[in-house]
């Protein structure tokens, strides 16, 4: 039997192609597995402690203060209030509000960590309580009562996460604060919530987890100082037992107003007004 002569090239290039497939099959695979699925949303999860890798918002504050007003509320039933620095910052003369054209003069001991200050006057109101060992898993809900535009009126929040407070102007300072998305507010606020700041951030037992310290209202976001902070803060500073003072019912988003009217009735969120700088 005769079998026709290959060209020289055709056996080069299947020699070739054998050795190439032979190789091929040989190499070492150092693929990664594949990607586990994704985590179905993060509501619930617990947040884990500030990092100076947070995300940042910026906020100007003026270099010279100017009257305004915000709000307050007390930790101690001796006369001890707690606000958001920035109200009260470069004031000469400060009082609590607790009638309508009436106060009670207030000393400022401004804390240069953090946007608080604590504020002491003779005499006070029952202290709301304090939370601030508690846990905070992301989605939980936040409560704020105060005088939002200088009338009393509250929101509601659900906290997303931390972020760091970088402070340009008077004060200049990083601090990391938690973010939370507005769900709610009173009926007939519409626009700024100017005015809350200082306003207590409560969770559903109404516990203080945080003071509530600035707002980005194109986002809808609403900032709240740290716990680990406003621990710092408060220091040795008087603070009654979390159940001397507890709400008779949960928070809930059915009835934080009815709650802030009845901290507001009870002076234990006041506002506070700078009347001198």
């Amino acid at each position: 039997m005769h079998f026709p002569k290959l060209p020289d090239w055709l056996v080069y290039a299947a020699a070739v192609s054998a050795l190439v497939i032979v190789a091929v099959g040989r190499q070492e695979r150092s693929d990664a597995p594949p990607p586990p699925p994704p985590v179905p949303g993060e509501e619930g999860l617990p947040l884990g402690p500030s990092s100076p890798f947070d995300p940042s918002i910026v906020v100007q504050v003026p270099d010279k203060p100017s009257p305004g007003s915000g709000t307050a509320f007390s930790v101690g039933d001796d006369g001890v209030w707690l606000t958001a620095r920035h109200v009260v910052d470069g004031c000469k003369q400060t009082a609590i509000v607790v009638a309508d054209g009436r106060g009670v003069a207030a000393k400022v001991h401004v804390d240069t960590r953090a946007d608080a200050a604590v504020l002491t006057t003779e005499g006070g109101a029952p202290a709301v309580p304090m939370g601030l060992d508690q846990p905070l898993r992301r989605g939980a809900r936040a409560y704020h009562p105060g005088f939002p535009q200088g009338h009393p009126g509250e929101a509601a929040s659900r906290l997303l996460g931390r972020e760091n407070l970088v402070v340009h102007g008077r004060g200049a300072r990083t601090e990391p604060v938690l973010v939370w998305a507005e769900v709610g507010r009173t009926d007939t606020l519409k626009g700024t919530l100017s005015g809350l700041s200082g306003a207590p951030a409560l969770d559903a037992a109404g516990r203080v987890i945080g003071v509530t310290v600035a707002e980005a209202p194109r986002r809808g976001r609403i900032y709240t100082t740290a716990p680990e902070t406003l621990k710092a803060v408060l220091g040795s500073h008087r603070r009654p037992a979390a159940s001397e003072f507890a709400p008779s019912e949960p928070i809930t988003t059915e009835n934080y107003g009815r709650v802030a009217d009845g901290l507001r009735r009870d002076l234990r969120v006041a506002q506070v007004v700078c009347l001198a700088v």
